[in-house]
């Protein structure tokens, strides 16, 4: 009976398929549009260059809201070690009133408006940005230039910031990641300015006058050294003729003496260790020289940082995690987490890893990523080298999420490269990268290099440089 019954089940289940209304086809066709389609028709980023040398650039994607915001080429790089702390200040002291508005004024225009202002300075730039509606662009330009033009720099407001910016400091200090990363570039880039601090010492902060920070922007600020920058829903013609409104009268900027040609770098291979055994965890940074923005060496090394990876404790998956180091860090205890970095500047880099580990694992987490190091310029595979390219290109899609995120692009690849490299552009930069460019990266910037090392907390077991330096490569038979 059972058998009848299958029989049955069988015919009438072959029947319904020849005569059902509806034929399902067996292979579907894909209508979505291929990654490289999609980045070919992105909003176009237009650029134009003002009479007085000032350059405005933006990406008109029609959202509903935009950001619009100043990139200007100065930073705590164009300080010495007297005037160390200056760049900073004088951010803080834009948001604190101009010749037509109080704090007050400027704080209740932008709340009315709905809209978010905010500022940062970097060891290379200063960013002023807002964040809006669209239809109230124009007035968050005008509200821009009055501020970074018109500054009052109250003797008052300036006291007053004083103390906030030596609050701030304290801060800062609690936030050892940020305390390494200083330390790295201290002694990494010793006796340049590039190894300023961008908040400035402390007994700088304290004797700051108006004088200095009137000083600063004369020499610093200027239409060459200004980008106005705008993504979401901006048009590219209403922002030349705000800028040529707002900012058409700004000049070069006026030096009291001649200044020098370049600012110069200069890498040395060195260490900076603060043991304080009070502190629970390791906190270490190791890196070696890299590339600057413009360097075509750039991008290999972005390969190769996405390649070492980044992990966390918290977040679990190291041991099924394809990068090496997070699989190994992960099986092995050897920290609590770690992340690779590639950070850039006009004409150098740094590229290494940062981690924080408990104070008897300092020397065997160093030794592999060493390891990791010498095994990326010697040995690396292709497919670990197309598993990096597939995520960086991610990651970089992924941080150009929402109109401030595109705005920041744009002013600063226009500071760096004098205009913004299209999507599909750098995605075939990333694709033609070989093992072979990563092996030769690599050979030239980290395999028997002098590396560069910050470290605090428990650092005892952290081995002498001498030590960390022979690492650096491999004596094989």
């Amino acid at each position: 009976m059972a058998t009848r019954l299958l029989k049955l089940s069988s015919l009438l289940r072959n029947y319904s398929d020849k005569t059902k209304l509806i034929q399902t086809p067996k292979k579907w066709r894909s209508t979505a549009a291929s990654l490289k389609e999609i980045l070919i028709n992105q909003p176009r980023t237009d650029c134009t260059t003002l009479d007085n040398g000032m350059r405005i650039a933006s990406e008109d994607s029609g959202a509903p809201t935009a950001t619009v915001g100043l990139w200007i080429d100065s930073g705590s790089r164009f300080e010495d070690a007297e005037s160390n702390g200056v760049a900073h200040f004088m951010e803080h002291m834009a948001f604190k009133g101009t010749e037509k508005r109080s704090q007050t004024d400027l704080e209740l225009e932008i709340e009315n408006m709905g809209a978010h202002l905010n500022a940062y300075t970097s060891r290379e730039q200063t960013v002023f940005y807002a964040k809006c509606l669209s239809q109230d662009v124009p007035k968050a330009v005008e509200i821009l230039s009055d501020i970074i033009l018109n500054s009052k720099l109250g003797e008052a407001e300036i006291e007053r910031e004083r103390g906030v910016i030596l609050r701030e400091m304290q801060e800062v200090e609690t936030n050892l990641q940020e305390v390494v990363f200083d330390h790295l570039h201290s002694t990494a880039f010793q006796g340049t300015s590039l190894g300023n601090t961008i908040l400035g010492p402390t007994e700088n902060i304290k004797k700051i006058t108006r004088n200095d920070l009137l000083n600063y922007v004369k020499a610093n600020y200027g239409s060459t050294r200004f980008v106005l920058a705008g993504a979401g829903g901006v048009s590219h013609n209403e922002l030349v003729e705000l800028g040529n409104k707002y900012f058409g009268k700004v000049s070069e900027p006026i030096y009291n003496e001649i200044p020098s040609l370049n600012m110069p770098s200069r890498y040395t291979g060195s260490e900076i260790r603060v043991r304080d055994d009070s502190i629970p965890l390791a906190h270490i940074a190791i890196a070696v020289e890299g590339a600057g923005w413009d360097n075509a060496d750039n991008i290999p090394l972005m390969v190769a940082n996405t390649l070492m990876g980044a992990w966390d404790r918290s977040q679990g998956g190291g041991a099924n995690n394809a990068s090496r180091l997070a699989k190994g860090a992960a099986e092995d205890g050897l920290c609590h987490s770690f992340q690779s970095f590639n950070t850039c500047y006009k004409e150098t880099g740094l590229w290494g890893v940062y981690y924080v580990c408990d104070p008897m694992q300092c020397e065997d987490m160093a030794w592999k990523i060493q390891h990791e190091w010498v095994r990326l310029a010697t040995s690396c595979t292709e497919k670990e080298v197309q598993r990096a390219k597939n995520i960086l290109k991610t990651n970089m899609l992924l941080q150009l999420d929402g109109t401030t995120a595109i705005c920041e692009d744009i002013g600063r690849q226009t500071l760096c490269y004098n205009r913004r490299i299209p999507l599909h552009e750098l995605e075939a930069r990333i694709d033609a990268i070989t093992v072979n460019d990563i092996r030769a990266i690599g050979m030239k910037y980290i395999y028997d290099q002098c590396p560069v090392i910050a470290a605090v907390g428990p650092v005892e077991n952290l081995p002498d440089y001498g030590v960390l330096r022979s690492q650096m490569y491999w004596l094989r038979t």
